[in-house]
């Protein structure tokens, strides 16, 4: 059976890093809200605000990218096709095996849901109590 899908490439490598700086500030700045609470009330929103945005965006692209893994193992069969490689030793073609499958069935993007739609309904509220409410 023939597959017509284009295998995606991997993003640049700037949009990689940029990706893994949000992820960072973004982790960090949910840190810093400890201190900023007792400092001042106006860099502990700023803080909340950058990490909340910030993680919106990361785990919106971490789970395109877990998306777009799970979807070719799954149409291109990878799991299944390890055991016919003939090079692999067979503790090789387990882990591989291993890996394929967890990749494709994996939990990691219900995660990635979940987390991206709590910091956008956070984002929303935050938004409102901030801006609207007084």
């Amino acid at each position: 059976m023939l597959i017509f899908m284009e295998v995606p490439k991997p993003n640049p490598k700037s949009l990689r890093l940029f990706y893994f700086w949000v992820g960072v500030v973004a982790t960090f700045s949910y840190r810093a809200i400890i201190f900023f609470n007792e400092l001042n009330p106006a860099w502990l929103k700023i803080s909340w605000y950058i990490g909340t945005v910030g993680f919106i965006i990361y785990f919106s692209h971490r789970f395109v990218i877990s998306t777009r893994r799970a979807r070719l193992i799954k149409e291109l069969h990878l799991a299944e096709k390890v055991a016919a490689v003939d090079r692999l030793s067979e503790t090789e073609k387990r882990a591989m095996q291993y890996v394929f499958q967890t990749l494709g069935s994996s939990r990691e993007r219900w995660n990635y849901i979940f987390i991206f739609i709590m910091s956008g309904l956070a984002l929303i509220f935050g938004l409102i109590t901030d801006f609207l409410i007084d």
